[in-house]
């Protein structure tokens, strides 16, 4: 039985670990951050002292004597009352089948050794962040199955605003521009408008397509929260698994949102944006992901956000490379044409180029 007697303010971490100079640097660390840091020797200690403390996030060495970490992981979240505590694994960066193992037994992140006070810090805000995002989505989705019509509005437009949160540490995941959300927006709506107008797909975007896709086109990277900082970050290229760890961001992505949705009606908004996470790095000549599809097969609307996106990344900053103007952003995008995107999509992007931001 789990102890009633739990302190509300209170941000309790577990850290596990065999190896005492690192619980006790991370303890320290978490002390300094105003958080109540827990401490355990072992996986089997760390269950027990789950029952009687409310833990918000636990930090986990994976090669540990006894239980490993991927094994104490697995009981945590094989059990109801606690699977959605998040686990941060502790590991060396260069060994990427800890890092999948991880992500299939559903841990959260990874912290790498030597400690980096400022990465664990970092590490550490972004994971409760996006846990109190999650709890405030699972009390949303309670409250919608009792509201009348016009409640319902009312906590839709809310759970938007929660996602677009939980999309802004994605955002900072991944270093974009903070503004990047804003012209993905727009560009996409100013695209849609103008197809719209064509007779090519005039027949298939509607005002309400409009409107949902302006909404939905910039939770095509929400499942970059479960992609490690180091991967963003990294100036040289992506090794194959690296690659891997990557690209799952899309089926991550629309696990979210699946999730999200579970407990509701059908929403036109939610499945628009499960299809643009999802498809908006398939490319039109099928040899994209997550599935391979092609052409037509593809979803619009994730077609629209790939397009646009691809514009609005050569218009940003990165950590590797200068921004682009619009002129040798378009001169790029032209060599991917009938290869990334379609030539029709393209066509009239490049109509309205004035347009975009």
């Amino acid at each position: 039985m789990v102890s009633e007697n739990r302190e509300k303010d209170v941000t309790n971490i577990l850290i596990v670990d065999d190896l005492e100079v690192n619980r006790f640097t991370l303890r320290d660390i978490i002390a300094d951050m105003g958080h109540r840091p827990i401490l355990a020797e072992s996986g089997e200690q760390a269950l027990k002292l789950i029952q009687h403390f409310s833990i918000q996030l636990i930090i986990s060495d994976i090669a540990m004597p006894g239980m490993d970490g991927f094994e104490f992981c697995r009981k945590v979240k094989d059990n109801p009352d606690t699977r959605e505590i998040p686990i941060i694994f502790i590991s060396a960066f260069d060994n990427p089948d800890d890092m999948i193992r991880g992500f299939a037994l559903e841990g959260e992140d990874y912290i790498t050794k030597p400690f980096i006070p400022e990465v664990i810090r970092a590490r550490i805000k972004v994971h409760l962040k996006l846990s109190e995002a999650k709890a405030s989505l699972v009390e949303m989705n309670r409250k919608l199955q009792v509201l009348v019509s016009e409640q319902i509005k009312q906590m839709e437009a809310e759970k938007r605003n929660v996602l677009y949160a939980l999309l802004r540490v994605a955002r900072e995941t991944a270093n974009y521009d903070e503004n990047h959300m804003e012209r993905l927006c727009y560009n996409s709506r100013i695209l849609a408008e103008a197809m719209q107008l064509s007779t090519r797909y005039g027949e298939v975007i509607s005002d309400g397509f409009i409107d949902t896709l302006e909404l939905a086109a910039p939770l095509c990277d929400i499942g970059n929260v479960a992609v490690p900082c180091e991967i963003f970050h990294k100036k040289s290229a992506l090794t194959v698994e690296e690659e891997k760890v990557m690209r799952k961001h899309t089926t991550i992505g629309a696990k979210i949102l699946r999730d999200i949705n579970q407990a509701g009606e059908y929403n036109d908004f939610i499945q628009m944006s499960v299809d643009i996470a999802n498809y908006h790095h398939e490319n039109w000549d099928g040899t994209g992901y997550p599935e391979g599809m092609k052409g037509e097969e593809i979803p619009l609307s994730a077609q629209i956000v790939a397009l646009v996106s691809e514009y609005c990344a050569l218009m940003e900053e990165r950590t590797y490379r200068g921004m682009y103007d619009k002129e040798s952003a378009f001169q790029i995008m032209q060599q991917e044409v009938g290869i990334k995107f379609s030539p029709d999509m393209f066509y009239v992007l490049k109509k309205i180029y004035k347009q975009l931001r």
